[in-house]
């Protein structure tokens, strides 16, 4: 019923939409006359505007699926699974690092523990969106950095780069510089 064309905005912008239309309803409410009207007008622009920036902050993540396999994110565990390569489960409280990859023109999240265990997960699984909600309670994440990271993804050829380090753990907690990687296979 709906065009695919619209289907697809609406999928990939309609956070955005629904925000911006609530910070509007709330400027229609400020001015309907009253200090009662505009205060409550007022509190709804300002939940609007939360819900905006979150939603912006998010887009990077919204991608179309195109690879295989499906995130999980269950009761602070982030599951991988995959039917081709093994996948995998890392609890958020054991990552102490976060790397942002792209190898053979395809990005990835690693995961570490502070097991040195790694769960290699393609940014544009099935559910992978999932992985911006969970990791805004890591501490000392800052989320605008990272969408802009993840928005850049695909600007290198080949890159690695360290997106968050657990803090107390000796690393770095900002964006580390960008690394190329040597991935020639002949």
């Amino acid at each position: 019923m709906i065009r695919p064309e619209l289907r697809k905005f609406l999928s990939r912008w309609s956070e955005l939409l629904i925000a911006g239309f609530i910070s509007l309803a709330g400027l229609w409410l400020a001015f309907r006359g009253g200090w009662f009207l505009a205060l409550l007008g007022g509190l709804v622009i300002l939940v609007g505007a939360a819900l905006l920036i979150g939603a912006w902050q998010r887009l990077p993540f919204r991608r179309r699926i195109a690879a295989p396999g499906v995130v999980e994110i269950d009761e602070g565990t982030v599951r991988y699974y995959d039917a081709t390569v093994p996948g995998g489960e890392i609890a958020l409280r054991d990552l102490t690092e976060i790397r942002l990859l792209r190898l053979n023109g395809r990005g990835y999240w690693r995961l570490r523990s502070d097991l040195n265990e790694a769960l290699l997960v393609p940014v544009d699984a099935a559910g992978a969106e999932a992985l911006a909600h969970a990791f805004t309670a890591l501490p000392g994440l800052e989320m605008g950095l990272l969408s802009a990271a993840l928005a850049h993804l695909g600007e290198q050829r080949d890159a690695m780069r360290t997106v968050w380090t657990r803090p107390g753990r000796g690393g770095l907690t900002r964006p580390g510089p960008v690394a190329t990687c040597d991935t020639d296979q002949s």
